[in-house]
């Protein structure tokens, strides 16, 4: 079991989501809407091409909120768990997954020290959290720690419009806003904090050049799609597109 030291649960993302009704509106808020259903079914089959064969696999879901991806993966045959920090989160996941008729653990659990053993799971994967984390060296460590061979991550890229977001809200922030200023993150930095953990980057998916914000403003998929694959014949995607997903696997030893 971990040893890792506490998390500082003073930090915003521990605030923002032991909320009930952050945590019965956070679907509705991330994908309701075309964009926001064009955003979850993309994030769902990228994930199930990563972590294919899905059958029969365990798989452990890290900050799983609602358990959106949780559950999509049980549907496909994993046997999965689902952690997060946020009791209020982790009730309506367990509801979502009761309607839904699908068999997932829920646990209360925390990113930067995970409660259990080494290679425990096949896979974990861990969506919308390292951005938010006190400190996501740490968390990407817990997840490399427990994973037997595969893990599967987001981040938004240094190198995209959701930097200028960011930015925009680290201001916001220190005026005492109470917005959630992300980090982004370079490429390189994620491939050494893997590296460190005895994984690499095998597999990368990079979604919008434009912002999701925008994409939601223009309320429209087909408009959304004709624009992103301009942007993909030209090259932008590779380079500028965010968030990034990320399938890293355990070298060999």
């Amino acid at each position: 079991m971990t040893g890792a030291r506490a998390p500082r649960t003073d930090h915003y993302s521990y605030r923002v989501y032991a909320d009930a009704d952050m945590a019965e509106a956070f679907d509705g808020l991330r994908f309701s809407g075309p964009i926001g259903q064009l955003i979850a079914r993309t994030q769902e089959e990228i994930i199930a091409g990563f972590l294919d064969p899905i059958e029969g696999r365990t798989v452990l879901d890290v900050g799983t909120g609602t358990g959106r991806a949780a559950i999509a993966l049980s549907r496909r045959g994993a046997r999965v768990t689902g952690v997060d920090a946020s009791a209020e989160m982790l009730a309506v996941a367990n509801r979502r997954a009761l309607d839904a008729g699908v068999d997932v653990t829920f646990v209360s659990g925390d990113a930067h020290g995970l409660a259990f053993d080494s290679r425990s799971f096949d896979a974990v994967i861990c969506l919308r959290v390292l951005m938010h984390t006190p400190d996501w060296r740490q968390s990407l460590a817990e997840l490399c720690r427990v994973a037997r061979d595969r893990v599967v991550f987001d981040y938004p890229a240094f190198w995209s419009a959701a930097a200028l977001q960011a930015g925009f809200r680290r201001a916001a922030q220190a005026f005492g806003s109470g917005v959630e200023a992300y980090r982004v993150f370079r490429g390189s930095a994620i491939a050494a904090a893997l590296e460190s953990q005895g994984f690499r980057v095998t597999g990368e998916h990079r979604q919008f050049v434009l912002p999701i914000a925008a994409h939601k403003r223009l309320n429209s998929e087909p408009a959304t799609r004709r624009i992103e694959r301009a942007f993909s014949r030209a090259g932008l995607t590779r380079v500028f597109g965010s968030p990034v997903t990320v399938l890293a696997e355990r070298c060999a030893s």
